[in-house]
């Protein structure tokens, strides 16, 4: 029997205001670029699994500055290619250098908080494990998350990021629930999946845009109000 729920932060209960599509176009139009906002959703699949595992090796924060640039320069250059657009890894690290300047927030889902009510209905204890660094409980509380959560792992706080075990097995420490009795909810298949299933918590892999159908190795979900029909 589930007892508690873990949920991964950015692309699964929180995205990008406005909508990273939308701010991949307008910074690569002061480049002179056009691409459509299709084409930058299927890159961003193949750059968030290029960052999952660059963030298991070794991860992204804690690299050397030049390193740091390099990694987002072929980050960028790997979103755009989704998108049909070849640039070289210099021009990439440009244009993900504007888009950084670019003003955005991160929003909720509109099934986020539907979904954690239902949840919250039948006593599941629910946490959130994420790669972030910074003043995370800010951010809960800014997206009404704060009521909701009975607790919050962060990578900065353990010490290791996903995939990693230790940052799982904090949360089973803190939802003080066994491996088997847990879910772990997360759109990224490296960090999300393989992480949680290598400490035997059940995963759910969210995909929201259907564009992870090559990915059949596990239980798929479109929307987290699905979350509730794998609690037997």
């Amino acid at each position: 029997m589930i007892k508690g729920v873990f949920f991964d932060l950015y692309n699964t209960i929180a995205h990008f205001y406005p909508p990273k599509e939308e701010l991949q176009k307008a910074a690569c139009l002061d480049f002179g670029i056009q691409v459509n906002p299709e084409g930058i959703l299927r890159g961003y699949v193949a750059a968030d699994e290029f960052m999952a595992r660059e963030n298991a090796r070794l991860p992204i924060a804690r690299r050397l500055s030049k390193e740091q640039q390099e990694f987002f320069g072929e980050y960028e250059r790997l979103i755009l290619t989704g998108a049909g657009v070849d640039v070289d890894r210099n021009l990439a690290g440009r244009i993900f250098t504007r888009l950084r300047q670019m003003p955005y927030d991160l929003a909720l889902y509109d099934d986020v908080l539907p979904a954690m009510d239902m949840l919250k209905m039948q006593e599941i204890t629910l946490g959130l494990i994420s790669n972030l660094r910074g003043d995370i409980a800010e951010l809960c509380q800014r997206l009404r998350l704060t009521p909701y959560l009975d607790f919050v792992v962060t990578s900065e706080e353990v010490g290791a990021e996903k995939p990693h075990p230790p940052i799982f097995l904090a949360a089973l420490r803190k939802a003080e629930v066994g491996p088997g009795e847990a879910i772990h909810v997360g759109d990224q298949y490296q960090s999300d999946v393989l992480g949680a299933r290598a400490v035997g918590i059940k995963p759910l892999l969210i995909d929201r845009d259907g564009l992870l159908g090559e990915i059949s190795d596990c239980a798929k979900i479109t929307s987290l109000m699905e979350v509730v029909e794998h609690l037997g």
